[in-house]
């Protein structure tokens, strides 16, 4: 069998890729490395960094070259831009990437007979969803840019199966934590942040007053349920989470145990949430404040019964757990990166 993964180099990506990889799957990487790191690709008992095909998924001759050379059976498309405040401040990119790039992926792989894609969705798409835990009937439509791009790639993906009758599973992802999270970019994942700064001795500012709620789901639970949705025909949309939500002081409070520390986090006002990206707040119409209060302050729970019934798929790693082995792999890349330096 062989199966291509997009976004290879990234976090979830390169989770993925190595699973499969034990399994003893041909593997046909892409990534364009906007985003992916090579270290993602070293484990300890495989280097895939030299797999890899630096390739943007907007490049359909490169990519089409691909499938038909190695017979792809399977596509994996968890290659996009993801952090909120980059598509908000480059929306045509993101669009560019998430839309069409994923369409660019849909015709190829209608050209040449993939048997299923499975594309990287997210629950940010329930932005606006009153109604806890979210289900995958949940119909109203989100606002800022990111979601709106997966909301758009959802229904492609959807008329693509009913029109030429393809087979696509949209998986909607919770808050995706583990090894290999990104915590040196611009603006870091909540838990990835939290790490950073406690390994440095340093405050984390956080926002509101730490009781907002999330829905956290572990890399590798995630990858079992991406591997289990191969096995169907058709079209579907299945959250992948732990329909549990924690807050901000939960998971901080967990994790200085874990790590033996006590640091007070600081609290600051809503619209320091992204002051690293300035142009947000400049022009005669800047970014509205309700909608920054909205992002920070929201309850996100994800209904995942629909996986468990369809799939026998069952979260199998505890927050604590998972926090701890996210500590473990994330002090030793700052040790390295420190030793580095």
């Amino acid at each position: 069998m062989s199966v291509m993964i997009t976004g290879a180099a990234g976090f979830i990506g390169s989770q993925l890729a190595h699973a499969l990889w034990t399994k003893g799957v041909d593997l046909v990487l892409i990534d364009n490395f906007s985003f992916g790191h090579e270290d993602n690709l070293m484990f300890p008992d495989v280097d895939l960094r030299s797999s890899v095909h630096r390739i943007d998924i907007r490049d359909k001759p490169a990519i089409k070259d691909l499938l038909e050379a190695n017979s792809v059976e399977y596509i994996y498309n968890i290659a996009g831009v993801a952090p909120l405040p980059d598509c908000q401040l480059n929306p045509q990119e993101a669009i560019d990437v998430n839309i069409t790039g994923f369409v660019n992926i849909l015709e190829i792989a209608r050209l040449c007979g993939v048997k299923k894609i499975i594309q990287a969705s997210s629950n940010a798409i329930y932005e606006n969803e009153k109604v806890i835990p979210f289900t995958e009937d949940s119909t109203t439509p989100p606002i800022l840019i990111y979601p709106n791009t997966k909301y758009a790639a959802d229904i492609f993906a959807k008329s693509y199966c009913d029109t030429y009758g393809m087979s696509i599973s949209c998986l909607r992802f919770a808050n995706v934590y583990g090894p290999h999270i990104d915590c040196l970019r611009k603006q870091p994942p909540f838990m990835a942040y939290m790490v950073r700064e406690l390994y440095y001795g340093r405050q984390p500012v956080f926002h509101s007053n730490g009781e907002q709620r999330r829905d956290y789901i572990y890399i590798d639970d995630l990858i079992d349920l991406a591997l289990a949705v191969q096995s169907t025909e058709g079209f579907d949309i299945v959250n992948v989470s732990s329909n549990k939500s924690y807050s901000v002081n939960e998971i901080y409070t967990l994790a200085q145990e874990i790590m033996g520390l006590k640091i007070d986090a600081k609290f600051a006002d809503d619209l320091h949430y992204w002051e690293k990206y300035p142009e947000l707040f400049e022009g005669v119409y800047p970014i509205s404040p309700n909608i920054i209060k909205n992002e920070i302050n929201k309850y996100t729970q994800t209904d995942n019964s629909y996986a468990q019934e369809k799939y026998s798929w069952i979260p199998k790693v505890s927050l604590k757990d998972g926090v701890t082995k996210l500590i473990d792999e994330e002090c030793s890349l700052l040790d390295k990166l420190s030793q580095n330096s």
